[in-house]
């Protein structure tokens, strides 16, 4: 009780200091610029790049092109390799490894002026939390945070390891002993068996926040339910309140809600290992889930934004403004510079603002994440959101789900795009369940509507995942758990050639 207590005066002195920056944001970001640009000016990539002669974002655009990680990688390699002042004054105090694509495994830089972010993000987020719902009990039971290990590996006096077991290492002593896993659980590699360890672990404790990716925290659930026959809010009755990140959770909560056996309150949070970006400060109880209010973009937090209009992304005189001049509704590509030396660095991330008072946004995908077999260039919001429609009015319950277009069908037939989904519960009739996402998918993408109403395509169709089917393509891939997730949409067939699926007579 004490905890709960100080944590609403705790809460109330974060939302005064939140909420000064909050509304002067345009202040915050010009401040945040001109201390990255004179911090880095000594810097190789600063020489480089003429920051000495950089003034104002027009300077800026000048100096430094958009750059991904292959652009940035020789000088990553710099650092890896022992030298200092090469992306950010000294070296970084870590490297956060994630998964790459093309350059393989990344390593993102995270330095002692970065780090404090990722750690007090995550705290505001919470506190926020407690001052607007004036809900704090669930600090004085047991939280769980579904993370990677965080055991690190060191090379020239730089620790290496995932951004979530990083992060492990920096939880305050005053939640220490509400925190779980146990460090030797955390600390196991194979999820299944890890998974099974939490669930010993977690079953005897009063369990009131649990954290993680959607899709794994599921899985969490679903074992519990499997090895004792409850629902999760029954085994773990002081529950109410749920954080994530990720990806979105729509597709998710009518499961979710079904395995904890009634609503919990929930806080997005959109984390990476290059920066902290934006957490939920509004709606916690998802009582108006269908306005989506957004998360609160960080504009004081060590990172600098600039947007590129995902339709204009590809072209070559690209438009790329800062926070003054986006508008409500349009798809942006969110290009960041940071204090741990990445430079209009592009996240692969794609944002829309709901709300420009104050600067709210939702993910909308990831740019390298579309269907745009034909021009059509769909993103993971319009189908995510075409299938939340459709299911809204149902009791049907989706554990995941992905779309890849056909572009080589048999003879005789037009492409179409193709969604594989592993339900909980299947429809009766799949072709009606199918035409009416493409109902949807047709008012979410217009492009879309032309190319079917021009028999370009063919109505989309569904094709059934057998039940655990991501689950075993993950595990194949060696992706299970931790912060992977399957990407929403491909425009190629390299994922779902090797799911399993069901023969589903209609």
């Amino acid at each position: 009780m004490l905890k709960s207590f100080l944590a609403k005066i705790y809460a109330k002195t974060t939302a005064k200091k939140v909420y000064r920056w909050v509304n002067n944001p345009i202040e915050a970001q010009k401040q945040v610029f001109e201390d990255l640009i004179s911090t880095a000016k000594q810097t190789t990539f600063g020489r480089d790049h003429h920051f000495e002669k950089i003034k104002t974002h027009k300077d800026f655009k000048k100096s430094v092109p958009i750059k991904d990680y292959e652009d940035l990688k020789p000088y990553v390699e710099r650092v890896k390799n022992g030298e200092k002042d090469i992306l950010w004054k000294g070296k970084p105090i870590y490297f956060a490894k994630t998964s790459g694509t093309t350059s393989g495994a990344k390593y993102i830089p995270i330095t002692k002026e970065s780090m404090p972010f990722h750690i007090s993000s995550a705290k505001e987020a919470l506190l926020l939390y407690i001052y607007h719902t004036g809900k704090a009990n669930y600090v004085d039971g047991k939280m769980i945070f579904l993370q990677g290990s965080p055991e690190l590996d060191k090379k020239n006096d730089i620790n290496i390891g995932r951004l979530s077991g990083i992060a492990a290492h920096f939880v305050p002593s005053y939640l220490q002993k509400n925190r779980m896993p146990s460090w030797d659980t955390n600390c196991i590699d194979d999820w299944e068996t890890k998974l099974s360890a939490i669930i010993d672990e977690t079953i005897v404790e009063d369990m009131r926040l649990i954290s993680g990716i959607p899709s794994w925290v599921q899985m969490y659930f679903e074992k519990l339910n499997e090895k004792y026959g409850k629902k999760v809010g029954d085994i773990f009755p002081n529950f109410n309140l749920f954080v994530y990140g990720g990806v979105n959770y729509e597709p998710y909560r009518q499961k979710m809600e079904d395995l904890i056996g009634k609503k919990v309150d929930s806080i997005e949070l959109f984390p990476a290992s290059e920066g902290f970006f934006a957490y939920q400060d509004t709606n916690y109880d998802n009582k108006n889930s269908k306005k989506k209010e957004g998360m609160l973009l960080l504009l004081n937090h060590g990172i600098f934004y600039e947007f590129i209009p995902a339709d204009e992304f590809f072209e070559k005189n690209h438009t790329r403004i800062t926070i003054e001049d986006v508008k409500v509704g349009v798809n942006y590509v969110m290009i960041i510079s940071t204090n741990a030396g990445l430079w209009a660095y592009n996240l692969g991330d794609t944002i829309e603002f709901t709300t420009v008072k104050p600067y709210r946004i939702i993910v909308t995908g990831r740019i390298k994440h579309f269907i745009s077999a034909f021009g059509e260039h769909v993103i993971g919001k319009e189908v995510e959101s075409a299938l939340q429609e459709v299911i809204a009015e149902t009791d049907i319950k989706i554990s995941e789900f992905t779309v890849a277009p056909q572009v080589n069908p048999n003879d005789g037939e037009l492409p179409y795009h193709e969604w594989f989904i592993e339900f909980e519960n299947a429809p009766d009739d799949i072709l009606a369940f199918a035409e009416k996402i493409d109902q949807a998918m047709q008012k979410q993408n217009s492009y879309y509507f032309d190319l079917l109403d021009g028999n370009i395509l063919q109505t989309l169709k569904v094709s059934v995942v057998v039940k655990k089917g991501f689950h075993n393509y993950m595990k194949s891939v060696g992706k299970l758990g931790g912060q992977n997730k399957i990407p929403r949409l491909s425009n190629d067939r390299k994922i779902v050639d090797k799911l399993d699926l069901r023969d589903y007579k209609n």
